[in-house]
């Protein structure tokens, strides 16, 4: 019932052989991803995630930023602190300790958001058609 929140592969990020230089949890003045401080079963004092809301900056060494959506509603249950020591993790291992957050959506919600999920072949169906529009 967890989401992690990872780059996903057609990110700019993981193409062209792009350097990351930093990430930043600081989302405005008043909000750090990092500062959320999860407590107990109910998750109590975990920050509250619309699909809008933004979970981090990364910045590469073009110059390039680019924010980093939580894409889902739901409790921001742990940052990867890991990253922001070894950014390189991001693009070397994306899908596993390279991750950006976790999220746990609500009960009642959970169901039909991986109702709305697309399978890996839609995804691959996505890119494809994706690829062919802009060549």
């Amino acid at each position: 019932r967890i989401c992690v929140i990872t780059l996903a592969e057609a990110h700019p990020l993981l193409q062209n052989g792009k350097t990351i230089t930093s990430i930043n949890y600081q989302i405005s003045a008043n909000c750090s991803r990092l500062q959320n401080k999860v407590s107990g079963k109910s998750k109590r004092g975990a920050q509250f995630l619309t699909e809008l809301a933004p979970l981090c900056r990364i910045s590469s060494a073009d110059g390039e930023e680019y924010t980093i959506y939580s894409c889902i509603r739901g409790r921001l249950i742990e940052v990867n602190e890991n990253i922001l020591n070894n950014p390189a993790i991001l693009q070397e291992k994306p899908s596993t300790e390279g991750y950006i957050a976790v999220v746990l959506p609500k009960f009642e919600e959970s169901k039909s958001i991986t109702q709305g999920l697309l399978t890996r072949k839609e995804y691959e169906e996505v890119l494809l058609k994706r690829l062919n529009s802009s060549s």
